[in-house]
């Protein structure tokens, strides 16, 4: 205890900040990596071709939708959008999942249409801009650019047949791909973390929000101010309802957007993962879209 009293307050509160992090999107990670297990184990190939549509514009509203009925945190989604690309999801229904699923799923929706006072404008317009950001991503991946979106290192040279191992050597399986996931993944999401909550001390915030002088501009700043924060989106629907009488509707609409697709925490999983072309290509479209969006929001009022 002596050593800690010793360390200056802003490095304490970084510690504090860090911990808090991680207790928040540990358990979404441990849920995305044992996801992801049973995925390996029971998930084929074949399997996922019976069951997507065939168009492939349907496929990408497949991908954009099923966060729905299959949600997941940003926190724990990349080893689940790993798993799906290994098994042959095509990255233009997998990248809709990845936008979408943080935002989109029930207990999100719930918590927006809480913080914002039981309004249905921001749930219906978070929920808009998602799908929307999530659908032009699709698109350009299964139109315009290379679909091919893992790492050569990540993508597995063949698929192992687990149809004949016993059920209770399967669940044994699963959990073994897990635990490996978890903690293949979870270096990535300290690492991530110890920039966020370093960002959070040391990078004064006042200083971001005093830029905010026209409606561009703090869109801009709302967004800088979630990927720093780097929060959950469970949580992230209570901050930006506590900013909107400083910024407005459009800026945390921004904020309630990006955090989920884009924070420091999930680039750093998603640097281990994806080519560095489709990162820049997935952060700037969504930069774009989200920003368009707010503005049109705004305009409209």
């Amino acid at each position: 205890m002596a050593i800690f009293q010793q360390l200056p307050d802003s490095v304490l509160q970084w510690f504090a900040i860090f911990i808090s992090i991680i207790i928040e999107a540990l358990p979404f990670v441990l849920l995305g990596s044992i996801l992801s297990g049973f995925i390996e184990i029971y998930v084929t190939p074949d399997l996922v071709q019976k069951y997507l549509p065939k168009n492939r514009f349907l496929r990408i509203l497949f991908g954009t939708f099923v966060g729905f009925i299959f949600p997941s945190c940003e926190c724990g989604i990349i080893p689940i959008i790993n798993r799906f690309l290994e098994k042959k999801v095509p990255s233009y229904t997998a990248v809709p999942f990845l936008a979408t699923a943080p935002i989109i799923n029930p207990i999100v929706l719930f918590a927006t249409y809480s913080a914002f006072g039981n309004s249905l404008r921001f749930l219906f317009l978070r929920l808009l801009g998602a799908i929307l950001v999530a659908i032009t991503l699709g698109i350009l991946l299964a139109f315009l650019v290379d679909e091919d979106i893992l790492k050569e290192n990540a993508q597995p040279v063949h698929f192992h047949d687990y149809s004949g191992e016993k059920w209770y050597q399967k669940i044994f399986l699963a959990f073994a791909h897990a635990i490996d996931e978890f903690f293949d993944t979870g270096r990535y999401l300290v690492f991530g973390t110890l920039i966020a909550s370093a960002m959070q001390i040391y990078l004064p915030t006042h200083f971001l929000t005093s830029l905010g002088h026209n409606r561009l501009t703090a869109i801009l700043i709302m967004m800088l101010l979630a990927f720093i924060l780097s929060l959950c989106s469970e949580a992230d629907a209570f901050i930006g309802a506590s900013l909107l009488s400083s910024f407005g509707v459009a800026p945390v609409m921004a904020f309630l957007l990006i955090g989920p697709m884009v924070d420091i925490k999930n680039l750093m999983m998603m640097i281990k993962s994806f080519k560095p072309r489709f990162i820049a290509q997935f952060i700037s479209v969504s930069v774009v879209m989200i920003v368009v969006y707010c503005l049109l929001v705004g305009v409209v009022g």
